[in-house]
């Protein structure tokens, strides 16, 4: 490729001459001659630096060929004149965007062979050169495309589906569109996506492979939903907070929420349900969109386990006013934030009715990880109030087995959400640590400078009512 040099000559008159003399040249049968014709000027113009005639003729050849239906000369011609010596740039762009425009056309009219031969002639032509890096994106997402057809819909000559779908997102996955420069960020962005919604089908499908039990560091789709992280983070979500960009917005979401409950991610999900509600359209339709976003909040946030930032979210979702219209998820949020214990059994008969009939509670590994953010609810409840209480009280408040208690409490412990230390042998747990002589005398000290300081204060209010009655 070569850079556009001084212009030499101007072949403007020549080319507008010879232009309709080759058309009429080939559409009389012979196009090889109207071809070789028009590729001797060629020659002229570009020995010439004159871009703009270039252009012209390579655009005409290409256009010569399509019309004549000899898609073996078109291939020829768009590898030959691609390569040859000191060929401009523009006109190589020019040339295969105006092929490009023909893709559709030959597929619904010569079918999907003559569609593949020029679709690997133009990936050819434009690897390896950033100037064409937007086209070579643009058809490797139509081959992608037709690669993830055929996992669907496969042929007798087709590979599996499998392979097909594996190569879809290889095609698509080998295209670095965060580095393009020369492409829209809408439409870098739709091409992230992509690659990520192809990563997600093809974990998926290698995950449904491989048994659950294989304790393989990297197992079945594992390396596929790292990819699927990284190419999330390359997205945008400044950009996607735009007007114009809602669709984009909510799709991407949409995929996050998908890696998210593949790992129980329970917080993340319930942050990106949060950005989803956040989106206007998606809040004006209150009854609709606007509610399941809402309600997945819920579900999720007392799904994650306990920790600063899920307590912050929480009661940040429980003072919403858009929250108090949805009744039962309302009461949900509310024995959660109060210092109270609830009792499964009765958190299971009032709830479990309307949450084991929607999608997120209909699996029993999310109902039992419920049971189990109740259980824990519940033991911060009892370390907050008791300082130390029996092992078969503790046992029955949180109706578990005196193994399921401890199990628990163990867990609470080693996370650091309580302190707490079992003594076996008297059947007592001690929620209080032994403090030093220091910490005591601390305490001593911070609560005797709020007695004096309440002393004076009623001193002081003692002297003012004594002025006031002496005057």
């Amino acid at each position: 490729m070569a850079d556009p040099k001084k212009k030499e000559k101007d072949f403007t008159a020549e080319v507008d001459a010879i232009l309709p003399e080759a058309t009429s040249i080939a559409k009389s049968g012979k196009l090889q001659d109207a071809v070789d014709k028009l590729l001797v000027l060629e020659k002229q113009t570009r020995n010439a630096s004159d871009v703009q005639s270039t252009t012209r003729l390579v655009t005409t050849v290409c256009e010569l060929c399509y019309e004549a239906r000899d898609y073996a000369l078109l291939n020829s011609n768009i590898n030959i004149l691609s390569k040859k010596h000191g060929q401009f740039k523009a006109t190589v762009q020019a040339m295969v965007e105006r092929v490009m425009e023909w893709l559709e056309e030959i597929r619904e009219r010569e079918g999907i062979e003559k569609w593949l031969e020029l679709v690997e002639t133009l990936r050819s032509v434009t690897e390896g050169k950033i100037f064409l890096e937007t086209p070579r994106a643009r058809v490797t997402l139509l081959l992608a495309h037709y690669h993830e057809a055929l996992s669907k819909k496969p042929t007798s000559t087709s590979p599996s589906p499998k392979d097909s779908l594996q190569t879809a997102s290889d095609l698509l996955s080998e295209l670095q569109v965060e580095t393009y420069s020369s492409m829209e960020r809408r439409e870098k962005t739709e091409f992230l996506l992509e690659q990520m919604r192809l990563l997600i089908a093809v974990a998926r499908q290698k995950d449904s492979e491989v048994d659950k039990d294989k304790k393989e560091s990297l197992a079945g789709g594992d390396a596929e939903w790292v990819k699927v992280k990284v190419g999330g983070r390359k997205v945008n979500e400044e950009f996607l907070k735009e007007k114009e960009n809602e669709d984009l917005k909510l799709k991407y979401y949409d995929l996050m929420i998908q890696h998210a409950l593949h790992h129980n991610a329970y917080l993340d999900c319930a942050k990106y349900y949060y950005k989803v509600w956040e989106t206007p359209s998606i809040k004006e339709d209150e009854k609709g969109k606007g509610r399941a976003a809402l309600e997945h909040i819920v579900y999720y946030i007392v799904l994650a386990p306990h920790d600063n930032e899920q307590s912050d979210m929480l009661h940040h979702l429980f003072v919403d006013p858009a929250l108090s219209k949805l009744e039962l998820q309302y009461n949900l949020v509310k024995c959660f934030t109060t210092p109270e214990l609830m009792r499964w059994p009765g958190i299971e008969s009032i709830y479990g009715p309307f949450l084991r009939t929607t999608p997120v509670f209909s699996s029993d590994s999310r109902w039992e990880d419920l049971h189990t953010r109740v259980i824990e609810h519940n033991l911060r409840v009892v370390a907050q109030y008791y300082t130390r209480i029996k092992l078969p009280r503790l046992t029955a408040l949180l109706d578990l087995t005196p193994q399921q208690t401890e199990e628990t409490l163990s867990r609470l412990v080693v996370s650091g959400t309580i302190w707490a230390r079992i003594d076996r042998p008297a059947g007592v747990v001690n929620f209080r640590a032994k403090r030093s002589a220091e910490d005591v005398m601390n305490d001593w000290s911070s609560d005797m400078q709020k007695l004096l300081g309440l002393v004076e204060k009623a001193w002081m209010g003692m002297n003012a009512a004594q002025a006031a009655q002496s005057r």
